[in-house]
């Protein structure tokens, strides 16, 4: 009789565990095209960009070093990709991206620099753990995706 209940607690532990195992959440994720949002089309004929943090430029000394390093990063993809030239003024620019880059989720948002900062709604935007380390940016890849289809309609 011991044995018995033993087993039959035992069971209901797997069971429990298995129920709580399923119905956690998952990871958001990043890098799939049906959750990338469409690039406004409005910004498609743009040319400079200027990269920057929620919580300043790059060059102030208040900045957390992980969005330094976020903005360094987006600033390198925008080069290699070659779509924008990369711009160190805002009012210099077309197109201004937002970035933050925290342990548990990192942000990279679009504005329409003529607007920005007092129109300060994004037009393109998208979140995702790890979304911008210097080693993979799958954030910016899904920016360059949603950018080729705003151009090839």
């Amino acid at each position: 009789m011991k044995n018995r209940i033993s087993s039959g607690a035992a069971l209901i532990v797997v069971l429990l565990a298995t129920t709580f195992a399923l119905a956690a959440p998952k990871p958001p994720k990043v890098n799939t095209p049906q959750n990338v949002p469409a690039f406004p089309g409005t910004l498609v004929n743009a040319r400079y960009v200027y990269v920057t943090s929620y919580d300043g430029d790059q060059f102030n000394p208040n900045l957390l070093p992980e969005d330094r390093q976020a903005i360094s990063t987006v600033q390198d993809a925008m080069q290699k990709w070659g779509k924008f030239i990369v711009v160190y003024e805002p009012r210099q620019a077309d197109i201004v991206l937002m970035v933050m880059s925290r342990s548990s989720e990192d942000v990279l948002a679009v504005y329409d620099a003529h607007g920005w900062p007092a129109d300060s709604q994004y037009l393109w935007r998208m979140m995702g753990r790890s979304g911008l380390q210097p080693s993979e940016t799958p954030l910016l890849t899904n920016l360059e995706k949603a950018f080729e289809q705003a151009t090839t309609k």
